[in-house]
């Protein structure tokens, strides 16, 4: 390889990602977002900000350049030119310079941020929606009246979505190796819709166990939010014969395990995030799949593809310099995880991706 892998791999997939914000983004709204980011819920310390961040470094570096500015300049520089430009023109540069030319978008919890329609076209690429299950039945909910009719909309909301989505999703810390019967479903629906708020997605989790089950039933793939994707080994060893697949997505600090889990079974796979180094080593590369996992910022977007591409392209750089593969296998390895298994599990190619 000649040190990039622009030319020998396809744009990215990028498999799990939020939107971005329609609106011109002040200091502290843009601050509360790079936070966010940054894995952080407070303040930043007396003195800083969080741009004094890798989060924030990242953005300095890679995306000043996509605006007309030098890399590295200062934020309130950058966020002045962001200004100048105006949400959208911003938007549009930043992300038609990410390098993703499609994206899988966790859509509808809230209108402030785009939908799959508007970022393919800020983008000017392609976007599919993922269905998250607990906003769907907070919105059933919201707009119902009655245990029964719940249920009866629940199925019959999955069923639709199924026919339209390119997947599921869900957060999920446990799931047993069977579906709850009927009577434990009605109980625990009757008990939320007793004591929550309109707005309030459900929590319960046999709730979420029948919604889960549920989405597999349908046949797409479903995405599984899990801090600790060991507790889900009997669901996923239950699962095997069911002619579904199953992403999952992973904390940081658990993506090793992800790995190890998709590595076990036929019908599992894992989200690498942006940084494949360690997970590749845990895995088929078949069975890895990049995201930026970006929510609100278009920087995130570009920060979290750079970032992929350079580890991909000085880790595949090293396999060849000792060794364990020659360039063109690097370069089929790394389109594998950028985009390649992506396209195979979410059957995107059949979608006219």
């Amino acid at each position: 390889m000649d040190g990039r892998m622009d030319g020998g791999i396809p744009p990215l997939v990028d498999q799990h990602s939020h939107g971005a914000v329609h609106a011109d983004l002040g200091l502290g709204e843009f601050e509360t977002h790079l936070a966010e980011a940054a894995g952080s819920t407070g303040p930043a310390p007396p003195g800083t900000t969080f741009f004094d961040s890798r989060a924030g470094l990242a953005v300095r570096r890679w995306c000043p350049p996509l605006l007309g500015l030098e890399p590295h300049c200062a934020p309130v520089s950058y966020l002045a030119r962001r200004r100048e430009l105006g949400a959208y023109r911003a938007g549009r540069l930043l992300l038609r310079g990410a390098g993703i030319g499609t994206f899988l978008l966790e859509a509808g919890a809230t209108g402030a941020l785009t939908s799959p329609d508007e970022l393919a076209r800020a983008a000017e690429g392609r976007a599919h929606e993922v269905v998250r299950l607990e906003p769907l039945a907070a919105r059933i909910a919201d707009t119902t009246g009655g245990l029964d009719a719940f249920l009866a909309y629940t199925a019959e909301a999955l069923y639709t979505a199924s026919g339209s989505a390119t997947a599921f999703a869900t957060g999920v810390a446990f799931c047993d190796d069977s579906p709850p019967d009927a009577a434990e479903v009605r109980e625990a629906a009757g008990r939320w819709l007793r004591t929550r708020r309109t707005g309030d997605t459900p929590d319960d989790p046999v709730l979420i166990r029948h919604l889960l089950w549920s989405a597999v039933a349908t046949g797409l793939p479903v995405q599984l939010h899990c801090a600790r994707p060991q507790r889900l080994t009997g669901f996923l060893r239950a699962t095997a014969s069911r002619g579904v697949d199953l992403v999952l997505l992973a904390d940081p600090w658990h993506r090793r395990q992800a790995a190890q889990l998709a590595a076990a079974f036929p019908h599992v796979y894992a989200d690498v995030g942006a940084r494949p180094e360690e997970t590749l080593r845990e895995a088929p590369f078949g069975k890895l799949l990049f995201s930026t996992g970006a929510r609100a910022l278009a920087e995130l977007y570009v920060v979290a593809a750079r970032l992929f591409t350079r580890a991909m392209e000085r880790l595949m750089r090293d396999w060849v310099a000792d060794g364990w593969c020659r360039a063109a296998e690097a370069v089929r390895i790394a389109s594998l995880v950028a985009a390649g298994t992506a396209r195979r599990v979410y059957r995107l190619d059949a979608a006219a991706v």
